[in-house]
């Protein structure tokens, strides 16, 4: 026990409440706020906090109380010449000091100008209210005048602080002498009995736990889960995506996208520098096919019309889209054609610049949606009532174009942080020449949905910036403190 304590005993000996602030005014409050707590938990003392404002002077007024005012050592300089001050020569003779107590000067009325001359315009030497108002304050804290208080704030000559105090009386177990107390039950003390009759420090149940090292999940882990378990509970089954690197067949040409198409860029794809091919598909009639709806055309449709590339075909590629994984699930789908919801999320990579919305790796939620008699209404439908179980409310459609769906739809949220709609995802029903190569039959429709993971959980966080959600630049506090999110459970 600190000695603090034991004077703090010493003290309410003598007298049955002791002020910390008459008692010890040199102990800082936090000091002995940690002695009276140590002796409240053993009920020898009881305590109330005081807490009262008072100012204290800055360095500017502590210099004013030992030599004068800015504005009474102006005027003495002035009053010292016979002829005045000449205006030039005030900062020479008092530094800082003469600029700024002329002013106050002036607005005294202690002098005046007279040419290029300060001159007095007193006769007899005022009260310096000023160094008199400051020397109250150091001595009491306070001044009567709020008035003149609230001038020597303005002139940042004072500053208000907060003195904590205490009022201690004596506690239940007051003694002169400090028992120590076990803080640990032992197994020695239970087997001898001697815990009956030891003295133990009471649990504090208020207080609160050593924050534990402990890992944190990501918001795009939490929000992916969310959307995870929405899928399940609307029926899909979950496609493998452990498959980064893909053909362009698989990325593109079983997509329908034409081989001169802006997105196979280099300025838009990353290709695989070693080995730069992949093989042949083993399903050589779907090969086959897939070229013939490129180069001229079928199943209703006129192609681009052509030389489709095989070396192209199979280039390498990081894929751009999980949508390549859809296309090979819904390739096995036509071996047994029949109603089948799927979907995944997983990474895709692009080569953009990044900004506040668009990274070069981010997650993409893919879903399709296969079986008779569907129309883009049932699209529309569903991406209202799968987004509304994500919290997100405010939906917009946009017609839009893509190789390997008619018609395409754009999806819009609004996000309150950034103030404006930005786009979550695309949608759209596969055209027939993709799915009939595949061999699906001719009455089945599919409907295909690429969502972003990023910006849906960029607007469940509020946060406007994509780099505070990835990259080297995101608060770990902000990973660490961030609740998980959660199912509305009224529309499970």
């Amino acid at each position: 026990m600190s000695d603090l304590a034991h004077k703090l005993l010493q003290a309410l000996d003598k007298a049955p409440v002791a002020d910390t602030s008459v008692a010890f005014p040199d102990v800082e409050s936090t000091v002995m706020l940690g002695a009276l707590k140590s002796l409240a938990s053993r009920s020898m003392v009881t305590y109330e906090t005081k807490e009262e404002d008072y100012w204290v002077l800055t360095a500017e007024a502590e210099e004013i109380v030992e030599k004068g005012s800015h504005e009474m050592r102006l005027l003495e300089e002035v009053t010292k010449r016979v002829e005045g001050l000449k205006l030039s020569d005030v900062a020479k003779v008092l530094g800082a000091s003469g600029k700024l107590g002329q002013q106050k000067a002036f607005k005294n009325g202690w002098v005046k100008k007279d040419g290029d001359k300060l001159v007095a315009s007193v006769t007899s030497t005022p009260e310096d209210t000023t160094a008199d108002d400051l020397k109250t304050i150091q001595a009491t804290g306070t001044l009567g005048d709020a008035k003149e208080l609230a001038e020597l704030k303005k002139r940042k000559l004072v500053n208000k602080v907060k003195k904590v105090t205490y009022s201690v009386a004596k506690g239940p177990e007051f003694a002169l002498e400090i028992q120590k107390l076990e803080t640990d039950l032992t197994s020695d003390m239970l087997q001898n009995g001697s815990w009956k009759k030891l003295p133990f420090k009471p649990y504090n149940f208020n207080a609160e736990g050593a924050p534990t090292a402990a890992g944190a999940l990501h918001p795009l882990t939490k929000v992916r889960e969310e959307f995870r378990q929405i899928f399940f509970a609307m029926g899909f089954t979950e496609m493998a995506t452990n498959q980064f690197v893909d053909s362009g067949f698989w990325n593109f040409d079983a997509l329908f996208v034409p081989q001169q198409h802006p997105a196979r860029d280099l300025q838009d794809t990353f290709y695989i520098k070693d080995p730069v091919k992949a093989d042949e598909p083993e399903d050589k009639e779907y090969w086959a096919k897939v070229k013939q709806v490129h180069q001229d055309g079928a199943f209703g449709s006129i192609g681009y019309r052509y030389p489709w590339s095989a070396d192209e075909s199979l280039r390498l590629v990081l894929r751009t889209h999980t949508t390549a994984v859809s296309t090979k699930v819904l390739h096995q789908l036509a071996k047994d054609p029949k109603p089948a919801r799927f979907f995944s999320i997983d990474r895709v990579f692009r080569n953009e610049a990044v900004d506040a919305t668009h990274l070069a790796e981010f997650h993409q939620i893919e879903g399709v949606i296969a079986d008779y008699g569907l129309s883009l209404g049932d699209l529309i439908g569903f991406m209202n009532r799968f987004f509304t179980r994500m919290g997100v409310k405010q939906l917009r459609f946009k017609p839009a174009y893509n190789p390997y769906t008619e018609p395409s739809l754009e999806i819009f949220a609004w996000h309150s942080g950034l103030n404006k709609w930005i786009e979550i995802g695309n949608s759209g029903m596969f055209r027939p020449e993709m799915l009939q190569a595949m061999g699906l039959p001719e009455g089945m429709q599919v409907h295909g949905f690429g969502l972003s993971l990023e910006r849906p959980t960029m607007i469940k966080y509020g946060l406007s910036n994509i780099r505070d959600l990835v990259g080297h630049k995101v608060n770990l506090s902000f990973i660490e403190n961030n609740a998980a999110v959660r199912l509305d459970e009224d529309l499970v």
